[in-house]
């Protein structure tokens, strides 16, 4: 096929439009990159101005696969590069995405995943979400990991933060709370710590905040190391590199109460479930942050 001939979406030109980039399910380069076009609208707001880190898969899902958080030669220009200083005090360059050209190229290079820091390229220290992923024991049924959310989501609100669910589309659930820039880096994961330790301390059959796959057996681990500078989460409406090609898949809470699975979204049913409300689009109106009394309140130290 000449460049000419490439299909074009967002002026970014695909080639190898055929390629199976999710082969079992039959989902090629084009329908990765229609997927990205159908949701965009939703997806933008969570993902741009923002560092993000990707999951690229030369050979499709199935196929060896590689996380890339910096730069590199031969990437397209419509992903954007910021250079920054790392904790060494060396400098390297990141990638960012700002619009849905920015996600068709990354596609182009064949990205299953896209990761985003939790804060925005101005204000790299000044994070506007807080994120709490939901880590089962691979024994536990997904009813466990739903309960779960919903008692992060009561102790959350009882401190006075206001949450929302998204389906990672693997296993877990992250319980995401949108902030305002009003604290840094060490104070949001200073109160993410305290919530996870008390949260842990206070029903240890159930929770633990510890990365300990040993440890975690019946009980879902509160994975809070999200919140910290150069962390990142998946991003809402971004596909998974695993078999069925799943979409981790912002839904309300009233909507988790009947849903059976992390996995519950594909790439096939994101038609319907944007034919609805936006079921995070009220979180856009809420304006909070971690006070001095919610880091008191969970021992932050």
């Amino acid at each position: 096929m000449r460049s000419d001939d490439r299909p074009q979406l967002a002026g970014i030109a695909l080639s190898s439009p055929d390629k199976a980039l999710f082969g079992e399910a039959g989902i090629s380069k084009l329908d990765l990159a229609r997927h990205y076009e159908r949701v965009a609208g939703r997806m933008l707001p969570h993902v741009e101005k923002r560092l993000v880190s990707l999951v690229r898969c030369p050979d499709g899902q199935g196929s060896p696969c590689f996380f890339q958080r910096h730069g590199g030669k031969g990437f397209p220009e419509a992903v954007g590069r910021m250079e920054i200083t790392e904790k060494s005090g060396e400098r390297d360059e990141y990638l960012h995405i700002d619009d849905l050209a920015g996600i068709i190229a990354a596609v182009q290079m064949s990205t299953l995943e896209f990761h985003i820091w939790g804060s925005r390229i101005d204000r790299l220290d000044a994070p506007d979400r807080l994120v709490f992923d939901l880590d089962p024991d691979e024994e536990l049924d997904f009813a466990a990991v739903r309960s779960a959310a919903f008692a992060v989501r009561t102790r959350l609100s009882d401190l006075g933060l206001e949450s929302q669910p998204l389906l990672t589309g693997g296993k877990g659930i992250h319980v995401v709370a949108p902030l305002e820039r009003r604290r840094e880096w060490p104070d949001v994961k200073a109160f993410a710590r305290g919530f996870a330790r008390k949260l842990s301390k206070d029903e240890p059959d159930r929770f633990l905040s510890e990365a300990s796959k040993e440890k975690r057996t019946g009980r879902v681990f509160v994975d809070w190391l999200r919140n910290e500078r150069a962390a990142t989460a998946i991003t809402p409406y971004s596909t998974r590199a695993r078999p069925g090609a799943p979409v981790a898949t912002p839904v309300s809470w009233a909507e988790l109460k009947s849903i059976e699975a992390a996995n519950a979204f594909t790439l096939a049913d994101m038609a319907e479930s944007l034919s609805g409300p936006d079921p995070w689009a009220e979180s856009a109106r809420w304006r909070q942050s971690i006070t001095a009394d919610m880091l008191r309140a969970v021992d932050a130290g």
